[in-house]
């Protein structure tokens, strides 16, 4: 099994568990570009080092941290969503850390960071393996990537 999928499966759950939305895999694998907001996080592993990265539109962001919140869409700070991502980076990362059962595999965390701005990407050295999908509802999306 494509090592990414773990990490999907880990998304969808904690954003189900956060924000009640159930989200589908809308795109597998292929270039995807990432949005204007991206939350990230270094995994240090036992045998091979990676980073999670989980990006969305600000309005979707926006929307997103109302539900995590509770507050207004009207009330969300950009500080606001860019703590919602990376509380987002956090638990999926976490979720992924407590289903790994092979020392192998077991990996520790950075602490998560935001980045925003226009035309945001992120390139890797050609042999990094890098794991993609589109997760959302139809209403909002998230757009995870996973380089191991």
């Amino acid at each position: 099994m494509e090592p990414g999928f773990i990490f999907a499966d880990s998304l969808s759950e904690v954003v189900s568990i956060a924000s009640g939305f159930s989200f589908d895999v809308i795109q597998s694998d292929g270039d995807i570009r990432f949005d204007c907001m991206v939350g990230a996080m270094n995994i240090i592993g036992n045998k091979k080092n990676g980073m999670i990265f989980i990006s969305a539109k600000e309005s979707d962001m926006r929307i997103l941290t109302s539900y995590m919140t509770g507050a207004s869409v009207d009330e969300i700070k950009k500080e606001d969503m860019c703590d919602a991502l990376c509380e987002l980076v956090n638990m999926t990362a976490g979720n992924v850390k407590i289903r790994i059962s092979d020392p192998d595999y077991m990996f520790m965390l950075s602490l998560p960071f935001a980045i925003t701005g226009e035309n945001v990407s992120v390139i890797t050295k050609s042999h990094a393996k890098a794991f993609t999908q589109v997760l959302g509802n139809g209403e909002i999306s998230l757009k995870l990537k996973v380089i191991y």
